[in-house]
């Protein structure tokens, strides 16, 4: 049976972490990275443009935070999920990405062991919470 190939778009203002995020991916087929953001702004504009799957998201983002672009991003592109990946594990920050249509959240220094496995549950209409 063919696993269908989930569309993703990266969105983080430190260009290192696509890197990083495409290294950590790049063997496994069925993740295709189709572009990414470096604002909020841009990471609305694209998942428009784009229509991905899937949009890794950070928070603290130039021009328009992840919050809010994952807020407006949720109206406009609603089967688009979403999975905040942040260097801020605290509760009351994980609570706000969650209300803020994400499904997923996880630690930025915990994504080489849980990136793929919350892609998978969120893809597959489940949440993934990873707290420090």
């Amino acid at each position: 049976m063919k696993v269908p190939v989930v569309r993703i778009l990266v969105v983080d203002d430190f260009a290192p972490w696509h890197s990083l995020i495409k290294t950590q991916l790049e063997y496994e087929p069925q993740w295709q990275i189709i572009g990414s953001a470096l604002d909020g702004l841009d990471a609305i504009q694209k998942t428009i443009n784009l229509q991905p799957d899937l949009v890794l998201m950070d928070i603290y983002l130039p021009k328009l935070d992840g919050l809010e672009a994952a807020r407006q991003i949720r109206e406009l592109v609603p089967q688009t999920k979403i999975i905040f990946i942040s260097s801020n594990g605290h509760l009351d920050v994980v609570e706000a990405a969650l209300n803020a249509g994400g499904l997923g959240y996880i630690p930025k220094w915990k994504i080489a062991e849980y990136l793929v496995s919350a892609m998978e549950s969120v893809v597959l209409g489940q949440s993934f919470i990873l707290l420090d």
